[in-house]
C-alpha cells in the first residue's frame, strides 16, 4: 500500500507567526527611532535673544557646540580644553559675565528669565554641560547629540 504524503498547506501556522513577529520588528525599530528623535530639542534663535559683549548674536554657522557653565564656579578656557573642537563654541555663561570672543569660542548670555527658559528646554541639570546643535532652517537649530556633563 502506497502512503500518500502531507503537503504543507502555503498558509501554515508558522508562516503566520514569522509575519507577524516580521511586522513586529518594523514596527518597535520604526517606534524607537521616533523616540530617538523626539529626544533632542529644536531651538529658534529668533525666539530667544542672547548677546555676545554689548551686541545680539546672531548665529552664521552650521554647527556650534553649546557650553553651558557658570564663570564664578569654572574658568572657560579650562573647560574649553575639554571639548572637542570640531566646530565654534557658544559659551554660555550662568553668570552672566560678558567675555569678549576668543579663537573659535564665542561667549554668549541673556537675562535670567531666558538662560532659565535655555535651561528648561533642553533639560539641563548640572554645569558644565556640552552639547552639540547643527542647522536646521534660517535661525532655527536642532540638537545633534546628547547633553554632557564635563568633570
Amino acid at each position: 500500500m502506497l502512503k500518500k504524503h502531507k503537503t504543507k498547506s502555503p498558509f501554515s501556522l508558522s508562516y503566520l507567526f514569522a509575519s507577524f513577529f516580521g511586522a513586529a520588528m518594523v514596527a518597535s525599530a520604526f517606534a524607537y527611532y521616533n523616540y530617538e528623535f523626539s529626544k533632542y530639542k529644536f531651538f529658534d534663535f529668533k525666539e530667544i535673544t542672547f548677546y555676545q559683549k554689548s551686541d545680539f548674536f546672531e548665529p552664521k554657522d552650521e554647527k556650534y557646540t553649546i557650553l553651558v557653565y557658570s564663570s564664578k564656579g569654572q574658568k572657560s578656557k579650562d573647560l574649553i580644553k575639554k571639548i572637542k573642537k570640531d566646530n565654534k563654541i557658544l559659551a554660555i555663561d550662568l553668570y552672566q559675565n560678558r567675555f569678549k570672543e576668543e579663537d573659535s569660542t564665542i561667549h554668549i548670555t541673556s537675562g535670567t528669565n531666558t538662560l532659565l527658559k535655555f535651561i528648561q528646554k533642553f533639560n539641563i541639570y548640572e554645569v558644565p554641560s556640552v552639547f552639540e546643535i547643527v542647522k536646521y532652517k534660517d535661525l532655527k537649530y536642532k540638537q545633534n547629540t546628547r547633553i554632557e556633563i564635563l568633570e
